[in-house]
């Protein structure tokens, strides 16, 4: 059995719905399928590189079927986007990614406001999430460092406005910076209810 199956039967043992995506491509055509079969009246998301790059936004953006709300709309302010964060808690469709998944099943991730972590957690109908190969890891000592040390650091580099000392010195410094993005974790053992939450593995390094 290959870690990935190994990951997959975890995640399933765990009260996950979990797919194997052979590439983005297929990966959208899961969620289409998700979609069509769930029919939600809204549908939103949080930040995630592997996400974006299946290309499902653009769907949802162009979509009829539901409401889409836009947590990134580059016309808002930040103070607007804000309001869409939240209301994006409340939706019946949430789509974002993972910082790391074990191949005991479990999901890990850091945010800065919370708002991925928040939705993953609590709140949508259902959630659907994006992994790529390159999330998979041992356990949670390896997520804790994989996340801290090398994901936090090139996600705060996608900003640089944030001007934080990872950003610079290409490391975790464990810094005090007002616009740290290190500050909740999450660590999401079992879906609950059963199948609330869908992990999608993408066969291929993608995102983070």
């Amino acid at each position: 059995m290959s870690l990935l199956e190994i990951c997959q039967k975890s995640l399933l043992k765990n009260n996950f719905n979990c797919e194997i995506a052979e590439n983005v491509v297929e990966a959208s055509t899961f969620i289409k399928n998700i979609i069509m079969d769930i029919k939600p009246q809204t549908v939103s998301y949080a930040d995630s590189e592997t996400l974006k790059s299946t290309g499902i936004l653009e769907y949802c953006k162009t979509c009829s079927d539901f409401t889409f709300i836009d947590t990134f709309n580059p016309d808002e302010s930040f103070k607007e986007q804000l309001v869409r964060k939240k209301e994006a808690l409340t939706v019946d469709l949430f789509l974002t990614g993972t910082n790391a998944v074990t191949l005991d099943g479990i999901l890990v991730n850091l945010d800065m406001i919370g708002n991925r972590i928040g939705g993953i957690t609590f709140g949508p109908k259902k959630v659907i999430l994006t992994v790529s190969l390159n999330k998979i890891v041992q356990d949670l000592d390896a997520a804790f460092k994989k996340v801290r040390e090398y994901t936090a650091p090139r996600n705060a580099a996608r900003h640089p406005e944030l001007k934080t000392p990872c950003i610079t010195m290409n490391k975790c410094m464990n810094c005090s910076s007002p616009r740290r993005i290190c500050n909740s974790w999450s660590i999401i053992e079992k879906s609950y209810p059963k199948g609330r939450i869908t992990v999608i593995i993408i066969k291929d390094e993608l995102g983070i």
